[in-house]
């Protein structure tokens, strides 16, 4: 059932989505124009802008930043009682106003030309201040406001939002940034734990229980406790990874436990993954075999069969994977 606070929602997202269409549609030589001079800005990208174009260049100094483009959002305000000394001439100036005419980025505008610093200017003026005095214009669609009044930042601002993210992934492709990028600088929260390795969190070094294949079970017996993963790895005297025993496989051979060995009892060929796999696909991994733990083996010894580390899910668990 509709209610008038729902025809407004829909409106007003129509309203943007369509303005977005024309964004898409209207992109010509001057956005590679741009993206070429950011890729070859030796310092960083400076967003400014004021106001709601102030916190949507946050937000895209954030994306670059993120994304392998060094980038800093300076307030035009700040520029002009001093902050105009973070701006060096190997910087790109972004500048965001969508009438062009904003009066507190004259200074910026201004420092930019008398230092020759290159500056691109989002804004739906191309003829406004801003547009004349940009080396590149990255020029918005005069769409309607989508508040109905045409006084309220809604649709410029989405647009501005989208016109940044573009720049953004423009230049991410054009680096060949990847997700392991990705990662080294997001390394914490939900998207951290995502990207992480099984290489962060695997137990290496002492941690790891091993023992050889001929071991007597009571030195096995005392590694798995000694360890408290519930698992010991058995190795051949080459050192390569022979099989695991688990509390399954001792719960299988209770009689006579005490006169075997370690391979006598181990369960042979078990499943490892590799250090730089993701966690997360080792989790998949854990769960689709209703195990709690993967050896880690070392991929250039031993035909990739040497134990290298352990990562149990506890350790998933722990950084918020599972």
């Amino acid at each position: 059932m509709n209610t008038p606070f729902l025809d407004t929602a829909r409106r007003v997202i129509r309203c943007e989505s369509d303005a977005l269409i024309q964004l898409a549609e209207s992109l010509d030589d001057r956005f590679r124009a741009a993206v070429d001079l950011m890729r070859a800005c030796k310092g960083r990208i400076i967003v400014t802008g004021i106001g709601k174009s102030g916190h949507i260049g946050n937000k895209i100094a954030a994306t670059l930043a993120s994304t392998g483009t060094p980038a800093q959002f300076v307030h035009p305000a700040e520029a002009s009682h001093g902050d105009l000394g973070m701006i060096t001439a190997a910087d790109v100036v972004l500048a965001i106003s969508n009438s062009g005419e904003a009066p507190e980025l004259a200074n910026l505008i201004a420092y930019s030309r008398r230092y020759a610093i290159p500056l691109i200017g989002i804004t739906s003026r191309p003829d406004s201040s801003l547009g004349r005095h940009s080396d590149v214009v990255l020029e918005l669609p005069r769409a309607a406001e989508a508040c109905g009044t045409g006084v309220v930042p809604t649709t410029s601002t989405t647009l501005t939002l989208a016109m940044g993210d573009a720049v953004a992934v423009a230049l991410m492709e054009n680096r060949a940034f990847t997700a392991e990028h990705f990662r080294d600088f997001h390394p914490g929260g939900k998207l951290g734990a995502r990207l992480s390795r099984v290489a962060d969190l695997m137990h290496v070094g002492d941690a790891l229980p091993v023992v050889s294949a001929d071991a007597p079970m009571a030195d096995a017996l005392s590694e798995i406790s000694r360890k408290g993963f519930g698992v010991v790895c058995v190795t051949d005297k080459a050192g390569a990874l022979s099989g695991i025993i688990t509390m399954g496989d001792l719960a299988r051979h209770l009689d006579g436990l005490m006169t075997m060995t370690a391979e006598e009892v181990m369960t042979s060929a078990p499943i490892t993954i590799g250090p730089e796999e993701l966690a997360e696909k080792a989790v998949g991994v854990m769960n689709n075999r209703k195990i709690t733990c993967l050896i880690v083996t070392d991929p250039s010894q031993n035909d990739g069969k040497t134990p290298l580390g352990l990562l149990h899910i506890h350790d998933c668990l722990r950084v918020g994977l599972g």
